[in-house]
């Protein structure tokens, strides 16, 4: 199909949809971090892991890369609630890095990384359906 110049794109209902739902779900991914990064930090014991883990960084280290990493989801969640275009192109890059992150967290806490693991692809997905972010 050409476009006119000029014209403006129709985007879809479901593009939208799939839009809000990736942004809602970033701002809740990000909260989700926020938490873990704030357990981590204020109670050192609380996550353990095995001994030997080949990525074992302590547990306050993790704590601050979770809650870094929440704020940002919050703020681009936020960003792509209006539309912008820097957010999407953002969450796409926030959430691969949020589920590699969660990856190498599964021995400290492994239903919640696999869970949040499981959001980031969900958000990914949304945001790469068709008409999702414009540009």
């Amino acid at each position: 199909m050409v476009q006119e110049p000029g014209r403006t794109q129709q985007v879809s209902g479901w593009a939208i949809g799939g839009l809000t739902f990736a942004a809602t779900m970033m701002i809740m991914i990000g909260l989700f971090q926020v938490i873990t990064g704030l357990v981590a930090i204020i109670d050192d014991q609380f996550f353990v892991v095995a001994r030997g883990y080949t990525f074992d960084l302590d547990t306050t280290v993790w704590g601050w890369i979770h809650l870094v990493l929440g704020v940002l989801l919050i703020v681009v969640g936020s960003g792509l609630l209006r539309r912008t275009t820097w957010a999407g192109v953002t969450a796409l890059f926030l959430t691969v890095l949020s589920a590699v992150d969660n990856f190498f967290f599964i021995p400290y806490y492994p239903f919640w990384s696999l869970l949040v693991i499981a959001l980031d692809v969900w958000v990914i997905w949304a945001l790469t359906r068709p008409g999702a972010i414009r540009t």
